[in-house]
């Protein structure tokens, strides 16, 4: 089915379109999520939030990207959101853990899943790149998960993200450099004499 029959049967409700677009794009909004999120259960509950958004939003869809380019357009905006949302949560528990004397309670929020696309043996190298790749500024990490986890081509995350593909370049740039001193830092440790 083509992307306008698809957006065509949508918006006049049939149930038949909901399940194909749901089975067509949910591992891919799922793994943008998990790649963004880095939480299993958040990136499930992400998952269904894009497509509850997308449900609802479909007279805002005016076909000039195509499908899976404004789907990940939602899912990237709303794991943006969440992301900042988790920060917020973040200082507001630091500051009352400081005006109420109870420091020890802080919890480092570090990822927690096991991605689908990693063999079972290069898990613990996953989860190192992993808490790296959460380290990098948002814009940065986007790119990056667009890029190297979905696979994208640099035109295509451009029009996601909304930004030129020089910006693009340069953003990925900037995260393999930083991902290059989180994780070089992290190998001279492992391995020094």
């Amino acid at each position: 089915m083509s992307d306008p029959e698809l957006i065509l049967q949508l918006r006049n409700n049939h149930p038949a379109a909901c399940r194909h677009l749901v089975e067509k794009y949910g591992d891919m909004v799922f793994n943008t999520a998990l790649g963004l999120l880095q939480h299993h259960s958040d990136a499930e509950d992400m998952a269904q939030e894009v497509f509850a958004y997308a449900f609802q939003s479909l007279g805002q869809f005016r076909g000039e990207a195509k499908i899976s380019t404004w789907l990940y357009r939602i899912a990237v905006s709303k794991c943006l959101d969440a992301l900042k949302a988790r920060k917020r949560q973040k200082r507001f528990g630091f500051l009352q853990s400081i005006f109420s004397g109870e420091g020890a309670g802080l919890a480092v929020d570090r990822p927690h899943f096991q991605h689908p696309g990693v063999l079972l043996e290069r898990q613990e190298q996953a989860q190192i790149l992993f808490l790296a790749i959460e380290k990098l500024p948002e814009q940065q990490k986007t790119a990056f998960v667009l890029h190297k986890l979905e696979d994208l081509p640099y035109a295509e995350i451009a029009e996601i993200m909304q930004v030129s593909l020089s910006s693009v370049e340069s953003l990925m740039f900037r995260a393999r450099q930083n991902l290059k001193t989180h994780l070089g830092s992290w190998y001279q440790s492992q391995f020094a004499p």
